[in-house]
This record gives C-alpha cells, sequence and structure tokens, in this order.
C-alpha cells in the first residue's frame, strides 16, 4: 500500500528542518500475516522514520480491531528511512504531522483486514546469507572522544568503536502451487542516503523491492531493519565518492541479489512452527542535570529571538529541554519486546535504535538456528548505546530525548529477548 505524504510537507530529520519539494518513489506499508490456526500474527514494514511509542499503541488497538487479530500479535515496523514525514520529534522548528498519522491509522487498518481476509493457506521457506551493506559509523579517537562519522585517515584516528552486521536474512511465503505471496528480507545499516534533501523516498529499499517485485510478481515485501544505531551505508575505512542515486541503486541491488540468490536454494515447509511471545521491558530514563538543561533553554531562547542556530546546536539543546518535559515527572521508558518464532527462524522486535554489539549478542545466546534482531518496532526508544558508546561522549554520551534510556537498558534488552527465545524453543522441544 502506497503511504505517500503530500508534497510541502515536513521531511524528517534532526538539525535540518525541509519541507518536502518532490516525491522521489513511493512510500509502502507492506503485511504479512501468519497463522497455524492457534498463533496469529500480523507484521508490518512502513517506509518511516519510526513511530512515537504512545501513537503506535493505540495504532495497534485500531489495526487489531480492525483485522481481528489481538493488539499484542500485531507487529508494526518501520524502515527508518530519513525520507519520510516528520513521525519523531528531533527537531525544536519542525512540528510533527499528527495529520498525516490520522492518515496512517487508516491505511494500515485497511492494510491489515485485507491482509488476513485475502489469506490462504501456503508454504514458507528461509535462508540466511550475507550482503555489506552497513558498516559501524562510531569513530575513536587518540583523545578517548567518539564521534559518528568521521576521516579514518587522520593520524589521531584509534580504530571503530563496535562491529557491524552483514547478516542478511530471507522469508518467503508461497501458496500451495509454489507461487510468491509475500517475501521477508532484513539485514542492518541506516537508510539516510536522503537526509536534509528535501524530498520524499524510502530510500534503497525503493530499489531492492522493484527488482524483487520484477522477479516474483507484485507481492508485498517486507524490510526489516536490524540493530543499526551505530551503523550506516557509507564505509568508514574506506570511503568512496559516490553520489546519492549511485549508492540507492548499488545497495538496492546487493540487497536484491542476496535475498533471490537464498530464494531459490530455499525448501518449504507447509507447518512450519509458529509462536510469539512478548515482554514490556520498563527502564529507567537518563534526565539531563540542571547545567544542561539550563544551557539548553538559554540557547532555544536565542532561537526564539532570531538567531539561527541549526545543525548540532539545536539538536542538543532540543533534546535535552524535549526530555525533560516528556519525563521529568515520571523517568521510565516501557521498551515492548518480542519473539517470534517461524520454523528455524528467529525474530527478536524492540523499538529502539540498538547499537549493533547487542544484536550480536542477543544472537549469540539464541537457540534458534536462525536469529535476526528487528529495530524500529513498535515505537521509538532512541538510540541504545553500549557503554563505549556512552563513553565516547557526543551525541551518544548525552541525554536528550532520543538518546534518553539508563546506560544499562541494552544489556537489560539482550537479557530479556534471551528468556523470550529460550521460552519459544524449549517449549518446542
Amino acid at each position: 500500500m502506497v503511504i505517500n505524504n503530500k508534497v510541502g510537507g515536513w521531511v524528517q530529520g534532526a538539525g535540518v528542518p525541509k519541507r518536502a519539494s518532490k516525491i522521489r518513489d513511493n512510500l509502502e506499508a507492506n503485511a504479512l500475516f501468519l497463522s497455524n490456526g492457534e498463533t496469529r500474527l500480523l507484521i508490518f514494514s512502513c517506509d518511516l522514520v519510526g513511530l512515537e511509542t504512545p501513537y503506535v499503541a493505540e495504532l495497534r488497538e485500531t489495526v487489531g480491531q480492525a483485522s481481528n487479530i489481538p493488539a499484542r500479535n500485531v507487529i508494526i515496523t518501520c524502515t527508518h528511512t530519513h525520507g519520510g514525514p516528520s513521525l519523531v520529534k528531533t527537531n525544536y522548528l519542525m512540528p510533527l504531522d499528527h495529520e498525516y498519522m490520522d492518515l496512517l491509522t487508516v491505511w494500515l487498518s485497511e492494510l491489515g483486514a485485507k491482509a488476513v481476509s485475502s489469506a490462504k493457506p501456503g508454504k514458507v521457506g528461509w535462508g540466511v546469507g550475507e550482503a555489506a551493506i552497513g558498516f559501524n559509523r562510531r569513530l575513536c579517537w587518540a583523545n578517548g572522544s567518539h564521534t559518528m562519522h568521521g576521516d579514518a585517515k587522520r593520524a589521531d584516528f584509534a580504530g571503530l568503536e563496535g562491529p557491524d552486521d552483514h547478516q542478511h536474512l530471507a522469508l518467503l511465503a508461497v501458496d500451495l502451487e509454489d507461487k510468491p505471496m509475500a517475501i521477508l528480507y532484513h539485514n542492518t545499516t541506516h537508510p539516510t542516503l536522503f537526509y536534509a534533501a528535501g524530498i520524499y523516498s524510502s530510500d534503497f529499499v525503493s530499489e531492492t523491492r522493484n527488482i524483487l517485485r520484477e522477479e516474483l510478481g507484485k507481492i508485498p515485501v517486507l524490510y526489516l531493519n536490524g540493530a543499526q544505531g551505530d551503523i550506516a551505508m557509507e564505509n568508514q575505512l574506506n570511503k568512496q565518492p559516490e553520489s546519492r542515486e549511485a549508492r540507492l541503486m548499488r545497495v538496492g541491488k546487493l540487497a536484491a541479489a542476496e535475498t533471490l540468490r537464498l530464494c531459490s536454494e530455499m525448501k518449504f515447509l507447509s507447518a512450519p512452527v509458529l509462536t510469539h511471545t512478548f515482554e514490556d521491558l520498563q527502564v529507567t530514563v537518563q534526565l539531563p542535570t540542571g547545567k544542561e538543561l539550563e544551557r539548553a533553554k538559554k540557547l532555544l531562547e536565542r532561537i526564539d529571538r532570531g538567531e539561527k542556530i541549526r545543525g548540532m546546536g539545536m539538536i542538543m539543546a532540543f533534546g535535552a529541554a524535549h526530555l525533560q518535559e516528556k519525563f521529568g515527572d515520571n523517568p521510565v521508558d516501557t521498551l515492548p519486546i518480542h519473539a517470534i518464532r517461524i520454523g528455524d527462524v528467529a525474530l527478536v522486535t524492540q523499538p529502539c535504535e540498538l547499537y549493533c554489539q547487542f544484536g550480536l549478542d542477543i544472537k549469540r545466546r539464541s537457540q534458534a538456528p536462525i536469529t535476526a534482531v528487528v529495530g524500529l518496532a513498535d515505537g521509538y526508544g532512541g538510540y541504545c548505546p553500549t557503554i563505549y558508546g556512552i563513553l565516547g561522549g557526543g551525541y551518544s554520551g548525552a541525554a536528550i530525548s532520543w538518546r534518553r534510556l539508563e546506560p544499562n537498558a541494552g544489556y537489560l534488552l539482550v537479557e530479556s529477548a534471551g528468556k523470550l527465545l529460550n521460552q519459544l524453543w524449549r517449549s518446542q522441544q
């Protein structure tokens, strides 16, 4: 389903408030309905940056009622394109697009109801390989500081802060005559090709989707993004001159090629194990200090008086003030963590921009032959860095509304995911 916003609407960004001058390619929502008669799951992939958690809680209820699915069996994920409408509050000068959110509620309700009503018996196959579309973007320097992006050729470059993850999962649903009905693929990267460009685009996802539909037919194509908080498309250790369009085409083709390769080797099962469980993980919010808050308010007052302060200065000031406003009276956040078993495949979904190391940790603790950790699902919990990310300071270390969780939040999330996965696998042994 096409979920485009109107031209002229705000485009999601942090320090760069811009309105959309055009639509480069369609934003889409795609849905996959799975049922074995006992467990019924409805999974959405939306070409959006993310969705605020309170809104998603209401959205799940509405979609669940429309499709006759328990609300907690509705999983709504976002690809994290930075070429979508303004849906996560990260900019002092750019409002959230509530009109668009009202439309999205209607669209996803219609899509969910259609996915369920049109369901028919089928089979599912899966496979796992590699596609290098994401690389760690946190650079460490000799003085102990860390930055998002940078010049690794500098004399004081000390190495990358963390790992990356090139695992590529493909899951294909076919009917009883082996005709494709829907496909899901998963990899880990930051779709930010059109950041600050002032256009709507689903990023490389559009190219991958076009290629897959050329080969498999006009079916739903779901992209589930991974633990991508510290991951970007550009290889920081081997930067190459490349235009936005060239990179979009290259990455899109790379993801599509590996997906199709895996599809060509799949074996399909008509009745794979399908189970699901979840936990609402309560975590403490790290509020800004009094000095940080005072400094932020003074800078925002200067913006109010007409000073053109943009970029990281505005980002950090607004992030601190907004964090205090949202969580100052009750510094606790809720992270919905889901574990899904589809045959040999485990999907762990969570709402954060989780740092890649945590995704790898969850996989190491999983009994599943294939485990994929999905981000930006059922809300937006902001960046969830490792202790190294916090100690390195800057964008990952400061207490702002989209980096708000207590320092051990990622470790708590790993523990929660491990317990949920064990529940699913032990219950079927």
